[in-house]
């Protein structure tokens, strides 16, 4: 399949100015505190890869990984084997589930990070580089072919280095299986007015209108964003993840407005629930809908995979339209002084290759894959479609945890967001909590 023709001109707005140019401040002050890192669970400190240098001769080294799912996983492990036995090498995986991975990077990467890591594109990528906590990949890059500008963009830090290779991409979208809305007669929703009556509908037949779960805290991060950008525009949506718009300003009270009018069509109970057990509700025919990524179809059988489709969440405001979405990538990283910097370096130009992203596209139904390199002729319709989604997309956001600063992300905005699912009628106090607590991070 031909990738879409103008997906660079989209994806270079994945680091729009305003976010790149703003001043990096020092990680550990603030709310993280100068003693985070003595709090760096074992699980994580046991992956660290040591400092020997460059000059080392090992054919070993070390991967941190937070593709802890099953087909991920298997994806990952693909790529190793392969380069394993191309290069000689032998890598050894240390895998740790995704959240716990997100939760506690910053004392990894202060203490003794493996080789190369997992990690994402965006504000997130840019802040720790800036820290010199991530390794420059300036001369991978060099060796790299068949990414696009955009993405080299987003690989690219604020000093005009390269720290990221990025290994594949995913829309968020709405997910339905079409045997469910065959049976009922449903109908895409265009409107906000028409997707309530769906998920109205959907009760009356006794089906969970909207799969939803933030057990692991990132999940209603997408339902926030997806209802700021409909109803508030994508370029609100950089200003707020960059501390220059208020929280508790009328706009964003908007926004939570609108959630908790829908609300009540999500799934009940969804604090004590994992993305993946709200996935099997939709995979069970439970529920009608699930606002995610396309890394959703991962949840779903082979044979299930040709029953998956999706929409865009429809627009709420007309003058805004619905032509922003969510739209993340995902990379591998490497640590500032491996133990093994030959060894990462060639890892990483391996992850970079068509020969490893082919590998990831037999593996893996959830993604999309970055090098144009990449044979996606086995690429499902549901891929196809994906990849048309964000081709014809005006504008691309990274996903609020990695739009902004991740001290923010993690110690204001997961638990503020699960406050409020937990109880709507104190939505003013939340709001009012972030904006202080926002007013302190963004200038400490």
């Amino acid at each position: 399949m031909t990738r879409p023709r103008s997906e660079a001109e989209y994806l270079a707005r994945l680091v729009p100015p305003s976010v790149a140019s703003l001043d990096r401040r020092t990680l550990f002050k603030g709310v993280l505190g100068a003693g985070a890192a003595l709090s760096v669970p074992a699980l994580l400190a046991a992956c660290g890869g040591g400092s020997s240098g460059s000059g080392s001769t090992s054919k070993t080294l070390t991967l941190g990984s937070y593709q802890s799912d099953a087909v991920p996983k298997k994806a990952l492990q693909a790529q190793v084997d392969a380069f394993q036995t191309k290069s000689g090498y032998t890598v050894k995986i240390n895998t740790v589930d995704h959240n716990t991975f997100q939760e506690n990077i910053n004392n990894y990467l202060q203490g003794k990070p493996d080789d190369v890591f997992t990690w994402f594109s965006g504000y997130r990528m840019r802040f720790f580089s800036s820290q010199g906590l991530t390794g420059d990949i300036s001369d991978v890059w060099t060796k790299l072919s068949g990414f696009t500008d955009a993405f080299k963009v987003a690989s690219t830090g604020d000093d005009g280095k390269q720290y990221l290779v990025p290994f594949d991409y995913y829309p968020w979208a709405v997910f339905y299986r079409k045997s469910v809305w065959q049976q009922h007669g449903y109908q895409v929703p265009t409107t906000l007015d028409e997707y309530v009556a769906l998920a109205k509908q959907m009760q009356k037949d006794k089906l969970i209108p909207v799969a939803f779960a933030d057990k692991d805290g990132w999940p209603a991060m997408g339902t926030f964003d997806i209802l700021n950008m409909r109803i508030n525009g994508y370029q609100f949506h950089v200003d707020l993840m960059a501390g220059k718009k208020a929280w508790n300003g009328p706009e964003v009270k908007k926004v939570f407005d609108t959630w908790t009018s829908i609300l009540p069509y999500h799934q009940a109970d969804s604090l004590g629930r994992t993305w993946q057990e709200a996935a099997q509700t939709l995979q069970q025919k439970k529920a009608g809908m699930y606002l995610l990524g396309l890394f959703v179809a991962q949840q779903f059988t082979a044979d299930e995979q040709s029953d998956i489709d999706f929409f865009t969440f429809p627009a709420v405001d007309p003058a805004i339209g619905a032509d922003a979405i969510d739209a993340p990538i995902d990379g591998m990283m490497m640590a500032p002084k491996p133990k093994n910097e030959t060894g990462a370096k060639a890892f990483l130009e391996f992850i970079g290759s068509p020969e490893a992203e082919n590998i990831n596209a037999k593996n893996d139904p959830g993604n999309l894959f970055p090098n144009t390199g990449t044979d996606t002729s086995g690429y499902t319709d549901l891929q196809k479609k994906a990849a048309a989604l964000v081709g014809s997309a005006k504008s691309l956001a990274q996903f609020l945890d990695r739009d902004t600063r991740p001290d923010f992300a993690q110690t204001v905005m997961i638990p503020e967001l699960q406050a409020y699912i937990k109880d709507p009628s104190k939505v003013s106090s939340i709001l009012d909590s972030i904006e202080s607590q926002k007013k302190s991070i963004f200038t400490s």
